[in-house]
């Protein structure tokens, strides 16, 4: 599944290439999680703004007109005219279980996993996903429903400066679950998906079966330390490729890093003790057992 470094990379990816793009058409394929929730062809003619992410979902805002148009109403003077582009909402795309967003020339025929194409007057935008449990939702704006909704539950940013150690430590304080289930939750950090929490878990020398609320402030600090330098490092790798993920084509190098995720039995990096696979919460934990304390 994509997570945040994917959905990072695939941002960065194509927000270049659709910035300031005008729509010319948008074609739709076998239905997706959820509905668009709007006619796609009131889509045409809107111009594509700058994408932003908020933990795994992308945000496509849409206007029209432009900042330089006269748009004033006849016999109103020029003063009054509406300044700059006018919204047209948005685009809410999540890649899902195995989607992958591309920007470009896409293919003169739509494949049987193209399910959603934003054409544009400088290139197509397309989401490809075989398990189809990725969504593309319009919505009037991002702190409106849908998009309110969806993103309601998510936690703060891992590199938001307003998410310190204290408010980290206070969270683990306040639950019981294994330090790894902690993460996994996106309550305390958005991000920090199964192989990354491995990772940042393995960096603190924390044992991710350690009940969140027996971690010392010291240890949370380290801890939320590791989960940013690891997702920083996954982002510069181009994300992890374990089996489709791609950004426009590109793969991820992340797992040729990795110290622990997937390395069963192999010696640790640090240590040279075999690293141990266990499952928590029907997800394989991969850790090794002398550099990583309760």
């Amino acid at each position: 599944m994509p997570e945040l470094p994917e959905v990072e990379v695939t941002r960065r990816s194509v927000a270049g290439g659709l910035l300031g793009a005008r729509v010319r058409d948008v074609q739709m394929g076998l239905p997706l999680r959820w509905p668009l929730g709007h006619d796609p062809q009131a889509l045409v003619g809107t111009a594509c703004g700058e994408m932003s992410r908020r933990g795994k979902y992308l945000w496509l805002p849409l206007s029209r007109g432009s900042a330089g148009e006269d748009r004033h109403l006849p016999g109103l003077p020029q003063a009054a005219a509406p300044a700059g582009p006018a919204s047209a909402g948005g685009l809410l795309i999540h890649l899902g279980m195995s989607g992958a967003l591309a920007f470009g020339e896409a293919p003169a025929e739509r494949g049987p996993y193209d399910h959603f194409r934003l054409v544009t007057d400088r290139g197509c935008l397309w989401l490809t996903d075989p398990r189809r449990f990725g969504a593309v939702v319009w919505s009037p704006a991002l702190d409106a429903e849908p998009a309110s909704k969806l993103l309601a539950s998510l936690g703060p940013e891992p590199f938001d400066p307003a998410l310190d150690e204290a408010g980290f430590h206070a969270g683990l304080k306040a639950r019981r679950t294994p330090v790894k289930a902690a993460l996994l939750s996106g309550e305390l950090v958005v991000g920090a998906g199964n192989i990354y929490a491995c990772e940042a878990l393995h960096l603190a020398r924390i044992d991710p079966r350690t009940p969140s609320n027996r971690i010392s402030r010291p240890r949370a600090a380290r801890l939320l330390a590791a989960v940013r330098l690891v997702l920083r490092h996954a982002i510069e790798a181009g994300g992890t490729t374990l089996r489709d993920f791609s950004a426009n084509g590109a793969a991820g190098h992340y797992q040729e890093s990795a110290q622990v995720y997937g390395r069963e039995g192999r010696p640790c990096n640090t240590c040279g003790t075999g690293v141990r696979r266990i499952v928590q919460g029907q997800r394989s934990t991969f850790f090794c057992g002398v550099c990583q304390k309760r």
